[in-house]
């Protein structure tokens, strides 16, 4: 599995939630190894972080669905996350409870990028194909069948996103 996307989720999650200034705040004592994730910037429609894992730089970019749930204001994120042990990991998760084995198909443009699942989430095969393409894409339609046999959709704007992953770069440069 190439991140943790519950852990993950839970981060971008908290990094909307928190107010200006909050993230900066000092870990009650005997708290987690991981720091609250602090803002890079807001890019059209993508938002890029980072935070400490285990006193490590860890450097996120995210965006959410255009179909997310209007009840809750939420729904499945796109995330690209540089990690020390590796870079340009994608994922989408928080989407429906996909089929064991389902295959997902992610269009950029014309380009097909394969995804795999897991449980609520999916993961790119090819990690720099997608960046690459999400470079240069307007949107990101993910497609697999969902809960029951029905077609699932997921379409994510990619307005912002080379904006957010150069900061990302600048955050967290490749060694």
């Amino acid at each position: 599995m190439q991140i943790m996307p519950a852990c993950f989720l839970g981060l971008s999650l908290a990094l909307m939630a928190i107010p200006a200034g909050a993230a900066s705040k000092s870990p009650a004592p005997g708290a987690a190894a991981s720091a609250a994730p602090k803002e890079l910037g807001r890019f059209k429609n993508w938002i890029a972080a980072t935070y400490s894992e285990n006193g490590r730089q860890i450097c996120y970019l995210f965006t959410r669905a255009g179909n997310e749930d209007p009840a809750t204001g939420t729904g499945p994120v796109l995330s690209v996350t540089d990690r020390p042990s590796g870079r340009n990991q994608v994922a989408i998760s928080g989407g429906p409870a996909y089929p064991k084995d389902t295959e997902m198909t992610v269009q950029v443009d014309q380009a097909g990028l394969d995804f795999y699942t897991s449980g609520h989430d999916a993961f790119a095969r090819d990690n720099n194909a997608a960046t690459a393409a999400f470079s240069h894409g307007l949107s990101a339609v993910a497609r697999a069948p969902g809960p029951h046999g029905a077609q699932t959709t997921l379409t994510f704007s990619l307005e912002g996103f080379t904006l957010a992953h150069d900061a990302a770069d600048k955050a967290c440069p490749p060694h």
